[in-house]
């Protein structure tokens, strides 16, 4: 497959190498200024870069490695969108992350100087300079800001409620797919948790309390998400990839798919859907035949980031079988799981291990379809 998403293919975040998590830590404590840490984060990059080519994926990300958050850095640089300190944190299995929350201040917007867009013009200059791979680049999707929202946190002079940051939220998506594009991206990923949680009855009840009306969520989120794709430039892939949690290898919900397939396989407008496959709390193929036959990819993430124990290759050729029973071959695709770090702290694998399942992600794809 020769555009994205590929045979062979990535979320995209990755585990931080000492030097950089170190030159974080100096930031942090006043320690080493701005210039300072966006050497060390240029280093880390590069070298990623490389390790991705010689892994043999014909796609490649900065890792996320300018970023502390898969979400709060990005939301917390729109207009109108603040993180602040909470008395809690997000639950994950056994651990919280830090008391992190969303609050609306203003109107919601993407301004020209959103800071991703210089990280993603730095991403595409390497490439171009060194391994010529395809720059893909990651954010959240605004069905999470949504679904994170916490009663109280929405300024009332700016928005009478909840429903009413919509309109807002489209458009700031729309002109930061119009600023991306500009910029020279042509693979985009909406990195979703929400619609995962809609797979489960615990996580509905906790939205239900935060606010949110559940009946009828998912139709709500797929016409947000299309008014926002509606009008993309062709050559612009955009992409997401659903998960269930991912923070230092734990996870938060349980559940197929089959309460949301319809409306996300058969109604969103993406060009690709990159969904966990890892485990039981998965469930089956099943509901990939909402996948509408055409040009549409799922991409299976068949391969665990949560641990370093490596797949059995056949095991994995033989799962891709199952899942071709419900969806063509042809718009099938292999990827991790999930991202090696979707937050600096990282998952609890090695290095050595992490780039052993992306060479196992390119070795399989390859049997597969050659």
């Amino acid at each position: 497959m020769s555009t994205p998403p590929f045979r062979a293919d990535i979320v995209g975040s990755f585990l931080r190498p000492p030097a950089l998590a170190e030159a974080r830590a100096r930031h942090a404590a006043g320690e080493l200024d701005a210039e300072g840490l966006r050497v060390a984060e240029d280093t880390a990059i590069a070298e990623l870069v490389v390790q991705q080519a010689d892994a043999g994926l014909q796609l490649a990300t900065d890792g996320e490695f300018r970023r502390s958050w898969w979400h709060f850095d990005f939301f917390g640089l729109l207009d109108g969108v603040e993180i602040v300190e909470l008395d809690h944190g997000i639950q994950f299995q056994g651990v919280q992350t830090r008391p992190r929350g969303i609050e609306i201040t203003g109107p919601i917007g993407f301004s020209q100087g959103h800071p991703f867009l210089d990280h993603y013009r730095s991403l595409a200059s390497l490439l171009e300079r060194t391994t010529g791979a395809v720059p893909k680049f990651s954010i959240p999707a605004p069905t999470v800001l949504d679904f994170r929202l916490e009663p109280g946190h929405i300024d009332a002079g700016t928005y009478g409620g909840r429903d009413d940051i919509v309109d807002d939220l489209v458009t700031a998506y729309r002109d930061a797919l119009q600023a991306f594009y500009d910029a020279g991206a042509r693979y985009l990923q909406f990195d979703d948790t929400a619609w995962a949680y809609l797979c489960s009855e615990e996580e509905l009840a906790k939205a239900a309390s935060r606010g949110i009306r559940t009946d009828g969520i998912a139709e709500r989120y797929a016409d947000l998400l299309n008014r926002i794709l509606e009008g993309r430039p062709d050559d612009l892939t955009v992409t997401t990839h659903v998960c269930r949690g991912n923070f230092r290898s734990t996870w938060i919900s349980s559940g197929g798919y089959e309460p949301v397939a319809e409306q996300l396989l058969g109604v969103v407008d993406y060009d690709g859907f990159f969904l966990e496959y890892d485990s039981e709390r998965a469930g089956g193929f099943e509901p990939l035949r909402f996948l509408p036959e055409g040009d549409k990819t799922v991409v299976l993430g068949l391969i665990t980031t949560k641990s370093g124990a490596l797949e059995d290759p056949d095991a994995v050729r033989r799962r891709i079988d199952e899942a071709a029973a419900f969806a063509p071959l042809g718009q099938l695709a292999l990827s991790p799981q999930c991202g090696f770090a979707s937050t600096e702290e990282g998952n609890l694998l090695t290095e050595d291990e992490q780039w052993a399942k992306i060479r196992e992600v390119v070795a399989v794809a390859d049997a597969v379809w050659g």
